[in-house]
């Protein structure tokens, strides 16, 4: 089970924006887009859905942007899944057979149901916060494409 790009777009940009919320501004579309290296329509579209879900706020005008919703860092990562990917890749057969269950398994359903189960547990239990790390520089290189360096300028720039 692979998840498709929407989902890590949409995590790596949650995650973004929650490392940045501390400092008092909202997060422009352009720049999760700029930094994380996604296509900038793209970006726009998993924003807009991510607010329509309660994980983000968006806020129009020229101070606007995008922060956290207040419940988005208690949201399990099995959510975004279900946001972006739904839960068909959960429950369809890995052979694409149209018939496969319990009573009528494919060669591989057995080891899938298990395998299954266990990322399904893995995502329900896993929060966003428990991706978030003290050390920004680092959490900035995990998530980000750029160079650490032009990021934290660019930071300090917007900052004076």
């Amino acid at each position: 089970m692979i998840f498709s790009k929407s989902f890590g777009y949409a995590l790596r940009s949650i995650l973004y924006i929650a490392l940045l919320q501390d400092e008092d501004r909202k997060i422009q579309a352009d720049e999760v887009a700029e930094k994380l290296a996604m296509p900038r329509h793209f970006e726009g579209k998993i924003l807009k859905r991510l607010v329509k879900e309660n994980l983000l706020i968006s806020a129009k005008g020229p101070h606007g942007g995008f922060s956290l919703h207040p419940q988005t860092l208690s949201t399990s990562i099995f959510r975004v899944v279900e946001i972006t990917d739904g839960l068909t890749s959960f429950n369809n057969c890995v052979l694409r057979l149209r018939e496969c269950n319990s009573e009528k398994p494919c060669p591989l359903h057995d080891k899938m149901v298990e395998i299954k189960m266990a990322m399904k547990d893995v995502l329900e239990k896993t929060l966003i916060s428990d991706l978030l790390t003290e050390d920004k520089e680092e959490f900035i290189k995990s998530i980000c494409t750029l160079d650490v360096e032009d990021l934290l300028q660019k930071k300090a720039e917007i900052s004076q």
